[in-house]
């Protein structure tokens, strides 16, 4: 399959590949409010993990800050799509500001166990990245009585209260391999800890990463589009690498090195759920200026996933 000359002559792109439905919802709720409200709007932390799409907003007027502390009063504020704290939500709401949550429903999904299960008495185990705003937001659904693990030696060094009251969340944009290892760790462990009723991990994850998995295998080399900062990106990145390609994350057409393509033949193009289509298909512009002949895209899930926006948003006819 690798050619020992010459650039790759053919481009596969995965699907899906691109935004999901949590980021289409979080981006058009900034520009809803942009048009009714007009800027600055001010959104805490960035919208999505994207430095294409935060540039895009910015210069159409947002303002993003990670401290209540930058908000002027009486101006308009959104959540972003990872959640908040309690603790955020009840400070905004004591200054007077007019919010919007653009928050992730599936990670509301998230809060809304945390909420009920700490209200039954359970403690609760977060499988997550420490420090990514999501677990940050989930963390602080509960002032106590919250774990945070991100291996299985972790769990080995978990100390809990009681084993038989004991539960389990997940960040929404982890990879499911990686996942399903700590889960196990847990179960052994802790084998009366209760599990959610239906996976944490999104929907739109676990395609993308199917996806590649299917890709990765016909490819000699994956390039991902998306942000350093994008959990769901980095994960791809790592589902190709397991599988013996290598792979690259690019956040511009413009930072692909042409030597990662030497003696390819076939490359391999996904996106990250926050990153836009634009911004994928600007890569596969460059990967055709590199010497790229064909282009194929790939058989995958469809996805017809939609969110409704908070009220308050709707725009005047």
């Amino acid at each position: 399959m690798t050619a020992t000359t010459g650039y790759p002559s053919e481009i596969l792109l995965a699907q899906p590949r691109g935004f999901c439905a949590g980021v289409d919802r979080a981006i058009e709720i900034v520009e809803r409010a942009l048009t009714l409200f007009g800027s600055p709007i001010y959104v805490r932390h960035e919208i999505v993990h994207n430095a294409y799409v935060v540039d895009d907003l910015r210069r159409k007027g947002a303002v993003f800050v990670e401290s209540l502390d930058d908000v002027p009063d009486d101006a308009t504020l959104i959540f972003s799509a990872h959640g908040v704290p309690k603790a955020v939500r009840a400070r905004a709401l004591d200054r007077g500001l007019r919010v919007f949550d653009a928050t992730c429903p599936l990670v509301t999904k998230v809060h809304m166990e945390v909420t009920k299960l700490r209200a039954e008495g359970f403690e609760i185990v977060m499988v997550g990245h420490r420090g990514h705003p999501e677990v940050e937001g989930t963390m602080g659904q509960a002032s106590a009585g919250m774990h945070l693990v991100e291996t299985a030696a972790d769990v080995a060094a978990l100390e809990v209260a009681d084993p038989d009251r004991l539960a389990y969340v997940t960040q929404t944009t982890l990879s499911i391999d990686d996942a399903m290892e700590v889960i196990g760790a847990l179960k052994a462990r802790f084998p009366a800890i209760r599990e959610p009723k239906k996976q944490d991990i999104c929907y739109a994850t676990q395609n993308r990463q199917d996806a590649v998995k299917f890709m990765a295998p016909q490819c000699d080399v994956v390039i991902v589009v998306g942000s350093p900062n994008s959990s769901n990106s980095n994960r791809l990145r790592e589902v190709a690498e397991k599988r013996g390609v290598p792979a690259y994350m690019v956040d511009a057409p413009e930072q692909i090195d042409p030597a990662w393509l030497g003696g390819k033949q076939r490359i391999g193009v996904t996106a990250g759920a926050s990153a836009p289509e634009a911004l994928a298909q600007a890569v596969v512009e460059r990967l055709r200026q590199l010497g790229a002949c064909y282009v194929r895209t790939l058989d995958g899930a469809q996805e017809n996933v939609s969110f409704p926006l908070p009220k308050g948003l709707a725009l005047l006819s």
